[in-house]
């Protein structure tokens, strides 16, 4: 594995402003467990975010609802004052009860706190990309987005992303204003947006997949990940990142993990290259 293999992911460029390479690191399993609390390993956090940097991820992805407030609050210890490519991305919109436990709260007040808060953990002064973690059916999709456009015109935020919508949903968003990307659960083997892959490829918007490392059966001795896994050296994790990557050219995979090892696992997918065969034999396998 190179020094920095994240670049050979390639790049995207979000809302055609945020320049990104496509394997980016998801922030949420730096919280304890039932993503609730501080990490049983706080210096290992730290060490995880710093590497992640140095191994050429721009791209984090974060939420205020990450323990809540821890992963924001690391993320601002370890990389404060951030490198002029990296890319900060947080939501609101889910709020938490306990380990585990989490409701929407779509209200425009509550948002607007959310978000007041994230740039005080994260010591910015606009986020870079402000996702709806989820809309809330309780409220109106109209004053849910009403609200982020008028936190983007007062400069707190400079893109908006949506996470868990359907293409009706996207579409009926995208009327009243420009979705910079979109975050769903979907990888090798939960494929059931497709459809949302499909129309952020066509529109030029990001697809943020969380969960991305899913291999299932594909993994076990002489499942079809295991075999070409084999072939090119690589673990079927690796395997499944890289099918994401080739997948789509709007994806931007975020694996997690509060492990620096693991980390280098996961960034060494960037180096992966899928022959045509490799990439319709695991299309094909679900």
């Amino acid at each position: 594995m190179t020094d920095t293999p994240v670049p050979a992911s390639g790049s995207f460029s979000i809302a055609n402003e945020l320049d990104v390479h496509r394997l980016g690191f998801g922030a949420m399993r730096l919280a304890g467990d039932g993503v609730w609390g501080p990490p049983d390993d706080r210096d290992e956090a730290i060490a995880v975010l710093r590497t992640a940097v140095d191994l050429g991820v721009t791209l984090i992805d974060t939420a205020d609802s990450y323990g809540p407030d821890i992963s924001e609050e690391l993320i601002a210890e370890a990389l404060h004052p951030y490198p002029d490519d990296v890319v900060i991305a947080t939501k609101a919109g889910l709020v938490r009860g306990g380990p585990s436990d989490w409701r929407a709260d779509g209200r425009p007040e509550h948002l607007r706190d959310a978000c007041e808060g994230s740039l005080r953990r994260l010591k910015l002064d606009a986020i870079d990309l402000y996702q709806l973690h989820r809309i809330d059916n309780r409220v109106p999709t109209e004053e849910q987005i009403g609200t982020l456009i008028e936190l983007r015109e007062e400069g707190k935020i400079r893109h908006i992303g949506l996470s868990e919508v359907t293409a009706d949903r996207l579409d009926h968003v995208r009327q009243m204003v420009e979705v910079a990307t979109v975050q769903n659960r979907y990888n090798l083997t939960d494929r059931g947006w497709d459809d949302v892959v499909d129309v952020c490829a066509a529109n030029s918007i990001g697809f943020i997949p969380w969960f991305p490392i899913a291999t299932g059966r594909l993994a076990r001795p002489g499942g079809v990940a295991d075999e070409i896994a084999r072939a090119h050296d690589a673990t079927p994790a690796q395997i499944a990142l890289a099918w994401l990557l080739r997948r789509s050219p709007t994806m931007l995979p975020i694996p997690g993990t509060s492990s620096v090892e693991h980390l280098r696992e996961n960034c060494a997918a960037a180096t992966v290259e899928l022959s045509d065969d490799d990439y319709d034999r695991l299309t094909a396998a679900i």
